[in-house]
């Protein structure tokens, strides 16, 4: 379920274990709170497709009102076998799906794929492109909860 918020909505992989769906969903956007995000930055996420809203539901039927980390255990633990259990499926540096999230977000954006899928460069782009480009980038860097949208570069290709 972790891995699922996480490619759904461009989640860190803790963000994804603490969210309190109940808590966050708030109907178009999901709202994390300061407690769940790196560096305490709350920050607000779309919520604009049927698969994410799936995801969500299945999230609340999994963990009820609370997280995925059961009440007994804490973030720590959890991640450990969250660790051990993708090892085990032979998968790993799984915050490529925070890649896949930027970019597919990216291409919803512009219109077209990013950089990153060797598609243009911004010294192939229009003025106009270049515009819309910039203001991808400065989205995707906010829902991603980074401050700079020259950090998405890292995501999407430069």
């Amino acid at each position: 379920m972790s891995l699922e918020l996480q490619q759904a909505f461009g989640l860190r992989r803790e963000e994804a274990m603490k969210i309190q769906r109940m808590m966050a969903d708030q109907g178009d956007h999901l709202f994390l709170k300061r407690s769940w995000t790196k560096g305490g930055r709350e920050r607000i996420v779309p919520i604009r497709t049927e698969q994410q809203r799936e995801v969500l539901n299945r999230a609340r039927r999994l963990a009820g009102r609370g997280s995925l980390i059961p009440s007994n255990r804490n973030y720590v633990h959890k991640m450990r076998v969250c660790e051990g259990n993708t090892r085990r499926a032979g998968l790993h540096h799984m915050h490529g799906l925070r890649h896949a999230y930027a970019q597919n977000r990216y291409e919803e954006l512009t219109g077209w794929q990013c950089p990153a899928a060797d598609r243009p460069v911004a010294k192939d782009l229009t003025q106009e492109q270049r515009k819309i480009d910039h203001e991808a980038r400065l989205t995707i860097s906010r829902e991603l909860g980074h401050e700079r949208g020259a950090v998405v570069g890292a995501y999407i290709g430069r």
